[in-house]
């Protein structure tokens, strides 16, 4: 889990965690791009929301339920590139390598809109 030593957002921009991300994990705006809601997910991840994980995935491909390691330690996201996902697109993709304690993983990340809502399809990971 995230231990907030500064006001910053996980996702790695420059504002605080309450005017980045923390307002669509609180549900009161939605993610406007697909790469917006790849940062969101990865700071649920690093803070542990695994609620908010499960409501941004999409109803074909999500988990009944998502067990986080709470040892695991996110220390920071790169993002590499991204195909469409604005709000002129229902499709996007997002490459991206998030930084945890040990190492990193990097993904290429499916997102759909549903309902006018962004959210993760699923991913792979492409070779270095």
């Amino acid at each position: 889990m995230w231990v907030m030593t500064s006001r910053t957002c996980p996702c790695g921009l420059p504002m605080s965690y309450e005017a980045c991300c923390g307002r669509f994990h609180s549900g009161s705006a939605a993610a406007p791009t697909a790469e917006l809601l790849m940062r969101s997910r990865y700071s649920a991840f690093a803070r542990g929301d695994a609620g908010y994980l499960l409501r941004t995935w999409h109803p074909r491909t999500r988990p009944e339920r998502l067990d986080l390691d709470p040892r695991t330690r996110w220390t920071g996201l790169e993002v590499l590139g991204s195909t469409d996902g604005s709000a002129f697109h229902t499709t996007g993709t997002v490459t991206f390598r998030a930084s945890y304690r040990g190492g990193s993983l990097l993904e290429r990340s499916r997102f759909e809109r549903v309902d006018g809502a962004w959210v993760y399809v699923d991913g792979d990971f492409p070779d270095e």
